[in-house]
């Protein structure tokens, strides 16, 4: 049985309150989860925009705006009982004790650090927005993914435009990996909470952390100085992303020999120093946090003068970039470096099975390459809209928003969309992909058929007796 407890601070009420600004794919099923463990605390997600709240609020979960496995039954649990989503940003602030910022930080686009550093004006106005409706003492806690000396801004920033009211700014850094997210929160392996060795930020950091102890070990919530626990999340995400960037490139050597990368994988993965996870080979990794964070690491790192750690911790991106365009290259040249007009169906569209999230997903850029050439293409993904794909190709500003619609179309069947197909790419790893009727969906196709796996799903020997040309990434 859980057993609640009171929450305390010097100066403050019981901590009864807790409010999130940003509804994205942190701060929703962050939030949701708290509210589903903490009966006794009411939480309220805000956002500015409408549509996504509605979303929040619809009726049918199934209309959720993240999907998440597991998500929907957390949120239908504590809904409009603690757990609440609104677009009265002020209101949220002023009741609240704990305000957590959970906002876009993109890399920027512009100026000084360009293509690298986070783009932190959602911080700034988060940050000038709490300071001008708060009206008592509140712990403020940064939970996007912010650059080193964040927190040291958004306190200025909070003590000099501010109602003059105390304010302890904490960093907690999400570890979630997309696809578990609910999992990674219910069990987390560590919580990391960050704040200043003063007494009241002592206290500050002891407060949040009672919070996730009501449902995780004590000694899974570790606690840092606060610029410990923002370099923290940069680096964690680097070190996987390193993993998957080397699985990746020796991949390439893999299939220019007669060694397969899952027998190397395996082998590798045995050895205790080194572990089997993130060393499976695919197309390359996405999502909203690796490359972004490793990108923020190296600004950093050159900001410093540290241009070998910097050029170090690039090549992680240049090897994942690589990845992408070898794939798209390769099925060009088998395609016999012609696909002006071939018909090609892409299955999958997220960076990754079981989330809805397309953010740097290797398949823009592969459906990028293919477009450039002039290839008919048709997607079908189970958890991205159409919308959201269209969205993604008109961002690269690579063409024209007519001719990505005239050349790519959007299926909700993907059995008939290969029909007189030149060939299938599987770019995200959905378990239903390995379930299809892959004789059938070859008597579709037009001869010579190719299926070219970059999630590494399906079988060699069933594929070939099939009749497909099939490449398997990390092959020859």
């Amino acid at each position: 049985m859980q057993i609640s407890h009171v929450i305390q601070i010097k100066n403050m009420k019981k901590i009864t309150n807790i409010c999130c600004i940003g509804a994205g794919y942190v701060g929703g099923p962050t939030m949701s989860v708290i509210a589903s463990q903490c009966p006794d605390i009411k939480v309220t997600v805000v956002d500015i925009n409408q549509d996504r709240i509605n979303s929040w609020n619809d009726e049918d979960l199934d209309n959720l705006p993240i999907y998440e496995p597991g998500l929907k039954e957390i949120v239908s649990k504590a809904r409009n009982k603690n757990l609440f989503f609104s677009t009265e940003v002020d209101k949220a602030i002023d009741e609240a004790q704990i305000i957590f910022i959970s906002v876009n930080t993109p890399t920027k686009t512009y100026g000084k650090g360009k293509g690298q550093a986070a783009d932190l004006k959602f911080v700034e106005l988060c940050a000038r927005n709490i300071a001008k409706v708060a009206k008592d003492d509140k712990i403020v806690v940064e939970k996007s993914t912010l650059p080193v000396r964040t927190a040291s801004a958004i306190k200025s920033i909070l003590q000099h435009t501010g109602n003059k009211v105390n304010f302890e700014i904490l960093s907690n850094p999400e570890f979630l990996a997309e696809g578990t997210a609910i999992e990674d929160l219910l069990n987390a392996d560590r919580v990391l909470i960050g704040g200043d060795d003063t007494p009241s930020g002592q206290e500050a950091k002891d407060t949040l952390s009672s919070i996730y102890e009501q449902w995780l070990p004590k000694e899974r919530v570790l606690q840092t100085n606060v610029w410990s626990s923002e370099l923290s999340k940069l680096v964690a995400n680097a070190f996987l992303a390193q993993r998957v960037s080397s699985i990746n490139t020796i991949s390439a050597l893999c299939e220019k020999t007669d060694a397969n990368i899952q027998e190397i994988s395996r082998a590798i993965g045995y050895d205790s120093r080194i572990g089997s996870k993130f060393l499976n080979a695919s197309v390359g990794f996405g999502g909203s946090c690796f490359q972004k964070d490793i990108l923020n690491l190296v600004y950093i790192a050159r900001s410093y003068g540290l241009m070998e750690v910097a050029d170090y911790w690039e090549q992680v991106i240049i090897a994942n970039d690589y990845q992408k365009s070898r794939f798209a290259e390769h099925m060009i040249s088998s395609l016999y470096n012609t696909i002006s007009g071939k018909k090609i169906v892409l299955y999958g569209w997220a960076f990754k099975k079981d989330t809805n999230d397309t953010r740097e997903s290797p398949a823009i850029a592969v459906a990028d390459a293919l477009l450039e050439e002039q290839a008919e293409i048709l997607v079908y993904d189970p958890k991205v809209s159409a919308e959201r794909i269209y969205a993604d190709l008109d961002y690269l500003n690579t063409r024209s928003p007519e001719e990505n619609r005239r050349l790519l179309k959007v299926t909700n069947d993907p059995i008939e969309a290969t029909a007189k197909a030149h060939a299938i790419a599987i770019l995200t790893e959905w378990d239903e992909f390995k379930t299809y009727d892959w004789a059938a969906i070859y008597e579709n196709m037009l001869k010579p058929a190719f299926v070219f796996d970059g999630r590494r799903l399906l079988d060699t020997e069933t594929m070939n007796s099939l009749g497909f040309n099939y490449y398997k990434i990390g092959q020859s």
